[in-house]
């Protein structure tokens, strides 16, 4: 039984060791895109600066671009987790602004990194396209969540869609503000922008 024991706590301190590597790798990637450009630094520079091999890179992103899109993706996965974590009894709308909230913790929590994000996101048209950029386009993601909450399969029904993208649009205004100032109170703005919609 210890064995196994080791084994086990032995994986989750491989694991951790990765997940924080593959996050120092964004971290340096983010820091680059924001002073050159995302144009302008090649996969060298960012394993040069996060002081990994490209091998060790390219077993984390499979390109320049995926590194550029992970902190939205890390988005779209803790909004699909706070949606499937919500409370049962709550309806669509409530469950997403439940989730939405929750999200909210983690970007004021990473505003500096999500900022260097968005600048780098920005000034490359290169990347401006990618689906995992924008929460827009994860929005049919979203709707399904919520049906699936429900125990309903998809499509998704326009009602549920509208919901949806409301909030969204609401909280990519939120996000905008949020990581391109400093707001003295990002709860109580995204309470008054969700409540706008």
């Amino acid at each position: 039984m210890a064995a196994a024991d080791g084994a086990v706590g032995t994986e989750g301190v491989r694991e951790r060791k990765r997940a924080h590597s593959r996050a120092a790798t964004v971290d340096a990637a983010l820091a680059l895109f924001a002073v050159r450009g995302y144009d302008q630094v090649t996969v060298a520079d960012i394993c040069e600066a996060a002081q990994i091999a490209p091998r060790t890179f390219f077993r984390y992103f499979p390109s320049r671009e995926d590194v550029l899109a992970e902190p939205a993706r890390e988005m779209a996965g803790r909004l699909s987790a706070a949606i499937t974590a919500a409370p049962a009894e709550l309806d669509d709308a409530d469950a997403l602004d439940h989730a939405l909230r929750a999200l909210a913790g983690y970007v004021v929590e990473h505003r500096e990194r999500l900022s260097l994000f968005r600048r780098a996101a920005v000034g490359s048209a290169a990347v401006r396209p990618s689906p995992f950029l924008h929460l827009a386009d994860r929005e049919r993601d979203v709707a399904e969540r919520l049906l699936a909450r429900r125990g309903v399969e998809p499509p998704v029904d326009w009602r549920t869609r509208v919901v949806v993208a409301r909030a969204t649009a609401a909280f990519r205004v939120w996000l905008d503000d949020v990581v391109g100032g400093q707001l003295p109170d990002p709860f109580g703005h995204l309470d008054e922008v969700l409540a706008a919609r």
